[in-house]
């Protein structure tokens, strides 16, 4: 394989606007915030209110990694108290009979090291995954309209949503069987009842990684967990079914997974800002392994 891409700031190409963008999409998740602490009497989550479960666990960092992999948090062996939060990803808490893509946040407890300006003092690093390996939004401007849109359907028609979710899933699965798949679907309610403990979790876009850049994954590889790939749940008047299959597996198998880094090894191949096509995200995330 090629060598790593050295980091520089240069890799990356901030907009002009994007200060005004983020400002949008702080106003979309202040409306959802305010509509849904009306609804539940307390604050949630803007995004992937709804948890499947929490897992608690320890990550360890084995020894005489590569120097390129021995970056930050893995520069030397250790063993690390571990947090995973499963979720889905709207900002209101929603039958399950909805599909949705997955959502699985991993903090990492004990971690030393330099921080960024306004987390000095902290000792925790955490790594945000969903099922799927690129995210839906090309762009930051292209994300911020996706979440005008979601905030505008908080608290709206939960029936309707799942008459339309089942709806989706159909038109999605036909695409899935020539070969095609659509995220834009999937956000929207068409995706998979799929068993969040089957699911590979990926970081989707690329993280400065010390020396080098990265994208990150989270692959079930214990048998209680790998069998459960591509398992769907039934959800028919169960609510909460996901949190129930989770729990189930987790008391009586538990699971491992491993934490796998994708380092950049060719900018023209593996761009930091996406290319677009007929508006579709063609970033390649699948040209080298996760190591």
């Amino acid at each position: 394989m090629k060598t790593p891409v050295a980091f520089t700031p240069q890799v990356e190409d901030v907009k002009p606007e994007e200060g005004e963008t983020v400002d949008q999409m702080k106003q979309s998740f202040e409306h959802i915030l305010d509509t849904t602490s009306k609804d539940y009497g307390h604050g949630v989550r803007a995004v992937h209110a709804k948890a499947h479960g929490i897992i608690r666990g320890k990550l360890k960092v084995h020894d005489n990694l590569p120097p390129e992999l021995a970056q930050g948090l893995f520069a030397g062996p250790g063993d690390y108290d571990a947090v995973a939060r499963i979720s889905t990803n709207p900002g209101d808490i929603l039958d399950d009979a909805i599909g949705l893509p997955r959502g699985l946040a991993l903090k990492i407890i004990g971690v030393e090291g330099e921080r960024l300006p306004g987390s000095e003092g902290d000792t925790t690093q955490d790594f945000v995954m969903a099922n799927a390996p690129v995210f839906t939004a090309p762009t930051a401007d292209a994300f911020a309209k996706n979440l005008k849109m979601l905030a505008s359907t908080t608290d709206k028609f939960e029936g309707g949503k799942k008459l339309l979710s089942g709806i989706l899933r159909g038109i999605e699965a036909t695409l899935e069987t020539v070969g095609v798949q659509s995220a834009t679907l999937q956000t929207l309610g068409g995706a998979k009842q799929v068993h969040p403990l089957g699911e590979t979790y990926y970081s989707q876009t690329p993280f400065r990684y010390g020396d080098h850049i990265a994208k990150f994954g989270l692959f079930p590889v214990s048998p209680a967990l790998t069998q459960l790939t591509g398992d769907t749940v039934n959800t028919h008047d169960r609510p909460d079914a996901l949190r129930e299959v989770v729990r189930e597996v987790m008391i009586e198998q538990g699971g491992e997974w491993e934490l796998r880094v994708q380092l950049n090894r060719d900018l023209d191949a593996m761009p930091i800002e996406a290319r677009i096509a007929g508006g579709m995200n063609e970033d390649t995330p699948y040209l080298t392994p996760y190591t």
